[in-house]
């Protein structure tokens, strides 16, 4: 559990870092990103068949996930 939280924090930080522009979140939000994106891309990654568990692409997914997650919060944040 620890180190599903550590690898999720890893990917918000890399996520924001690839996303540019400035987005204003925390490290907890962060954190629930890069999980989020993680989780997205695990299942989403095992049921299209494209890499098992533990695979590095699976971390190149987590990230593309979380970017995909940046996007979606900064388009509800511009509408709010």
């Amino acid at each position: 559990m620890i180190w599903t939280l550590f690898i999720g924090f890893v990917v918000g930080l890399v996520a924001r870092w690839l996303k540019p522009g400035n987005d204003g979140m925390g490290i907890i939000l962060t954190t629930v990103l890069g999980i989020g994106g993680s989780v997205v891309a695990s299942y989403g990654g095992k049921a299209l068949g494209l890499y098992q568990p533990g695979e590095p692409a699976g971390f190149i997914g987590a990230l593309v996930g979380a970017v995909l997650l940046l996007f979606i919060a900064g388009a509800i944040r511009k509408r709010s």
